[in-house]
């Protein structure tokens, strides 16, 4: 699952999964910024629309100069 997008169920959030700290799931913005944690149960994987949205959103931030 580590490197996989997932959604956080909590707010709707989609994450890349990290791994794993305790019993929680790391999960970090597309495109980078400040992981947070969710609880296993609280975690789904997401569908295509979802991962394509943001996949799309992390070329954008990388693509952005300075």
């Amino acid at each position: 699952m580590t490197g996989e997008y997932a959604v956080d169920v909590r707010d709707g959030r989609v994450g890349r999964v990290m791994g794993r700290v305790g019993t929680y799931v790391q999960l970090r913005p597309p495109g980078g910024g400040k992981e947070w944690d969710c609880p296993p149960e609280d975690v789904r994987s997401v569908e295509l629309g979802e991962v394509l949205r943001a996949r799309v959103r992390e070329v954008n931030v990388e693509g952005r100069l300075p």
